[in-house]
């Protein structure tokens, strides 16, 4: 899916987000925009507040206060069952540890959020071994995780992010648990799948290597967003 919108309006924003965690101040009024098909490095010490800023920008938790609007929806203000439509649907995310399904096979983790909103089980299959190949992970379709490496299971991981052709991928370190050489496959493979769709994606990242992939970078300080510029 190929994703062709007006670069000028941002696709995704928050504004001045707000987020504790059991009293513990976690984002102390964060504001980022995402534009369509832009690739956006969050970077920031351990304990920043990156995550939850995914978290939030992502639907996962609501804000204490502020807002996130995605492409003129206003999240917050979203039902539960629409919020988990659109998290399906308009969104990919990995994690940094995958987060993938340990009993299920490559393919089956892969073909899982197409089943879930619709898809034969044959029709997903199939598009899931599409993704394996464009990830270079075709070849391990029937192992189960923890029969892979951590590359592989991180690139079938993406695969599993992109297949429902989502408009925003949200990644939160998704190289920290891969060496230096796997890393570089994994962004790789997730910069070049996101520019030939026209994908937006918001990147977690603490490694300035990482974060050079990016078009733009933002760094959050004590919960608040910091301009870095322009990346690349």
């Amino acid at each position: 899916m190929n994703h062709k919108e007006d670069a000028s309006v941002p696709l995704l924003a928050g504004r001045g987000l707000v987020k504790a965690h059991g009293g513990t101040p976690a984002l102390r009024g964060a504001s980022v925009e995402l534009r369509a098909g832009e690739i956006l490095a969050v970077t920031g010490a351990s304990g920043s507040g990156k995550s939850t800023l995914l978290h939030c920008l992502a639907g996962i938790v609501r804000p204490d206060q502020g807002s996130v609007t995605y492409d003129g929806l206003a999240l917050q203000e979203l039902p539960e069952k629409r919020l988990s439509e659109l998290r399906r649907s308009g969104f990919g995310v990995v994690f940094q540890f995958g987060q993938l399904i340990p009993e299920l096979t490559a393919a089956d983790n892969v073909a899982l959020p197409l089943m879930l909103a619709g898809s034969a089980r044959a029709e997903a299959r199939a598009r899931a071994d599409e993704w394996l190949e464009r990830f270079g992970v075709r070849g391990q379709q029937e192992l189960r995780p923890g029969e892979m490496s951590g590359g592989q299971a991180q690139r079938v991981a993406l695969a599993r992010a992109l297949v429902t052709g989502p408009r925003v991928v949200f990644a939160d370190e998704p190289t920290g648990a891969l060496d230096s050489l796997a890393g570089e496959q994994v962004m790789t493979a997730l910069v070049h799948t996101a520019r030939e769709s026209g994908t937006a994606v918001l990147l977690i990242t603490h490694d300035a290597q990482v974060a050079a992939y990016a078009d733009r970078e933002v760094r959050l300080s004590d919960g608040t967003v910091v301009p870095v510029g322009v990346v690349a």
